[in-house]
């Protein structure tokens, strides 16, 4: 008989907006997830980097703000730091957990993160949440969305007043997964908990 799994249960992975740390979306995420012991969180944080004369965390290069439903991103960022997460999603798949039992979700930038590395993962995973994220990569890329990846529910929140990620972004974004044939539900959150990063 195999022994069990050292990763019993599900992983929720998120990913934290710019200017942010792991450990800072720990403080506010965890709690929402108390009662479900048996979820692992992982909050892992983006090496530094410089843009500009400014030393953020970041995953990808920032664009002018507001992002807009056509804003044009630092594609080459955007796939190296999806590679990222993929060697992470990948990891837990080695010690045993199922890929539908992996949830990704993000914040803002983290969001958009989350969203383009289960696009570009090549198996159904358990779900995506985007929090006033944006699809990250141009439309060209839809063809190399695996039909695996397509079975990945997603639910997108987006604020109305959104001054940073603008709510055309968001509600763009759910449309383009649906012409992929992706269950996307989107939902509008009328006034922000808290401001958010890029």
């Amino acid at each position: 008989m195999a022994p069990p799994s050292s990763a019993a249960g599900g992983l929720l992975l998120w990913l934290h907006g710019s200017a942010e740390t792991g450990e800072q979306s720990r403080a506010q995420v965890a709690p929402y997830f108390s009662a479900v012991p048996e979820l692992r969180l992982s909050f892992p944080t983006t090496p530094i980097a410089c843009y500009g004369d400014e030393v953020i965390t970041a995953w990808f290069g920032i664009p002018g703000v507001p992002i807009t439903a056509t804003t044009v991103r630092d594609e080459k960022g955007v796939l190296k730091a999806v590679e990222h997460v993929h060697e992470m999603i990948n990891k837990e798949v080695a010690s045993g957990t199922s890929p539908t039992s992996i949830f990704v979700c993000g914040l803002s930038q983290g969001g958009a993160l989350a969203i383009a590395s289960v696009l570009l993962y090549p198996q159904t995973l358990g779900g995506c949440v985007v929090f006033s994220g944006s699809i990250p990569l141009s439309k060209s890329f839809a063809e190399k969305v695996p039909p695996e990846a397509r079975k990945t529910p997603v639910l997108w929140l987006h604020g109305m007043a959104d001054g940073l990620v603008l709510f055309e972004a968001g509600h763009a974004g759910c449309a383009f997964l649906q012409e992929l044939g992706m269950a996307c539900e989107f939902k509008v959150v009328q006034k922000h908990a808290r401001r958010h990063e890029k």
